[in-house]
């Protein structure tokens, strides 16, 4: 116990100016993706072009997920835009939806064919210590996030399935702060799913 203690005050310790921005505009981002406001996307932004410098770092080696993050970047470009796209003369956003079969079978293949390519890439090239854990968060999460973009409610069950992984990983790494955050995040996202689920529904009940 008092070796999992001194962990976390080393952790603190070594805590950058760095981590703390990106752990802040990370919470920003989940509040406002729970609130469905496209804000979501702008502080994401700050948060994952941080995170990818980081993760990066030869101290962490946690190259999978900082690919993650370059991934995140760019999807919340594209979420960011294909958000505040209107939708014919009714100037509607688009709403939140349930994932067809079509769609969750597209998410699962993202995750399932990720978490290979990202296993190969980092036992065969890159000096990562933990490839396997590495590379199914990094899968799972990019599935989620193309859910996300989509505005499906299962975004939610995909991000928690990746948080859920990444939690232990991530202590174990000593990035002890953005473990906290992930732990939080997994929390939110359980509110947000039921929340979205909500949502959903009465969508689909409009339009019936």
């Amino acid at each position: 116990m008092n070796e999992i203690y001194q962990g976390l005050l080393n952790g603190f310790h070594e805590m950058t100016t760095l981590e703390i921005i990106a752990v802040f505009f990370a919470v920003l981002s989940v509040i406002f993706q729970k609130k469905n406001n496209i804000l979501v996307y702008p502080t994401g932004l700050v948060s994952t072009g941080i995170y990818v410098y980081l993760l990066s770092h030869s101290h962490f080696k946690l190259y999978a997920e900082a690919t993650l993050n370059a991934y995140y970047f760019i999807m919340s470009v594209y979420g960011w835009i294909y958000w505040a796209r209107r939708s014919g003369q009714s100037q509607e956003p688009v709403t939140i939806t349930f994932s067809s079969p079509r769609t969750m079978g597209i998410a699962i293949g993202i995750a399932a064919v990720g978490w290979a390519i990202f296993y190969f890439l980092l036992s065969h090239y890159s000096d990562s210590t933990t490839p396997t854990m590495d590379g199914f968060v990094s899968a799972t999460a990019c599935a989620g996030m193309w859910l996300l973009a989509k505005r499906k409610v299962e975004n939610w069950i995909l991000l928690n399935i990746s948080n859920l992984v990444a939690i232990p990983l991530l202590f174990y790494k000593h990035l002890y702060l953005t473990s906290f955050l992930t732990i939080f995040l997994f929390i939110i996202a359980i509110f947000g799913y039921f929340s979205w689920r909500k949502e959903g529904l009465a969508n689909e009940s409009a339009q019936a």
